[in-house]
């Protein structure tokens, strides 16, 4: 039976349940609800899917928990699925049957490009329309807030516009235009801001490319500078933490959760942001210091909040950020990766992919 090895990712899990028939029923079971209310008969989707990938299907997914764990399990694999787990020429000698590597995205600097190609192994990659989805909520998050639609959503009556401390100007057409009448002040203009990235990777990428369509400026940081050749391919400037919170209109936070990440941006970061700037975060909630967020916002130093996900979901009542959601902050229900349709898409493509390989070569032997 096919064998392919898969770094442990959550949507990574969607995968054995159209490959792999040996699936415990309540994992096929609880991906199905994940999708039920886009895709309710994912399952049979799955059955459509697997029509299509004779040779492939079926399969035996198994998941590595990490790099060591995937050097254990590569030996016999046809087929491996890494998103951030290095593969090497050590690993590619301990896998004689390999087929595929597959990258679970399009930035492939934790594969060794010259070592598969001297063993004549394919490198597939998958530039994932989630992550574009994400991409998007970001861009409208940081659009919404610099516009200040979420605060004045419907706010649009004399009464509300004076609830709201507005004073309605009189009209004087043969003087001047109606434009704002009510006179709100702290709207933004995209064109000539600084986007900091906090996160350079495949979804900071996609958000910065629909950055540049609005001519703003981007610098980032990470933790490893890209090289000056890809910096000017990107378009992007490098500057250390400080500096970015120093610098950035807009901040944008994109990295994954780990113990050097959680808590990065904490008082100290949201010490040095510049007045009024915008901070958005749709990874996850954990890289911003709550107790440090709340205070940040108590104290009026942020000009907008947007976050997609949030410290506990569905949120606490009690959440001291849901006191500021009349306010110029937006919080969202952990929708950036939009419709399951999305994600149906990335799993079919990562699936003919490795089917395409697996079976060119087995038609080779």
């Amino acid at each position: 039976m096919t064998r392919i090895i898969i770094e442990e990712d959550h949507f990574l899990k969607i995968v054995p349940v159209v490959l792999d028939p040996a699936t415990p029923e309540a994992h096929r079971l609880a991906v199905a609800d994940f999708f039920s209310h886009d895709e309710p008969d994912f399952l049979g989707w799955c059955g459509r899917l697997q029509q299509r990938l004779g040779g492939l299907y079926p399969a035996q997914v198994i998941f590595a928990a990490d790099e060591a764990d995937l050097a254990a399990k590569i030996g016999d694999a046809d087929g491996v699925v890494v998103e951030s787990f290095r593969i090497d020429d050590a690993v590619l000698a301990a896998a004689p049957r390999l087929a595929v590597v597959h990258k679970f995205g399009t930035i492939t600097t934790n594969i060794d490009l010259e070592a598969c190609a001297r063993r004549g192994i394919p490198v597939s990659t998958l530039r994932r329309v989630v992550n574009v989805a994400v991409a998007e909520q970001a861009c409208a998050l940081m659009l919404a807030l610099a516009k200040r639609i979420g605060e004045f959503n419907g706010v649009v009556e004399e009464a509300a516009l004076r609830k709201a401390g507005l004073r309605v100007r009189p009209r004087q057409p043969h003087y001047i235009g109606y434009s704002n009448f009510a006179g709100v002040t702290g709207l933004k203009t995209l064109l000539g801001a600084t986007l900091g990235i906090v996160g350079f990777g495949e979804v900071g990428r996609e958000v910065a490319r629909r950055a540049r369509a609005f001519e703003m400026e981007i610098v980032y940081f990470q933790r490893t500078q890209l090289a000056a050749a890809v910096e000017r391919e990107l378009d992007v400037r490098y500057l250390p933490l400080d500096g970015l919170m120093e610098q950035a209109d807009y901040i944008l936070v994109q990295l994954p959760s780990n113990d050097k990440t959680r808590g990065l941006i904490g008082r100290d970061a949201l010490s040095r942001i510049k007045p009024g700037a915008v901070l958005i975060d749709v990874a996850r909630p954990e890289l911003i210091d709550h107790d440090a967020l709340v205070e940040a916002l108590q104290a009026g130093r942020l000009g907008g909040l947007g976050l997609d996900v949030l410290y506990s979901e569905p949120a606490d009542p009690a959440e001291p950020l849901l006191r500021y959601r009349d306010r110029n902050v937006i919080l969202m229900p952990h929708t950036a990766v939009a419709s399951r349709a999305n994600a149906l898409r990335d799993v079919e493509t990562l699936c003919v992919n490795l089917w395409r390989a697996i079976t060119k070569k087995r038609g080779r032997c």
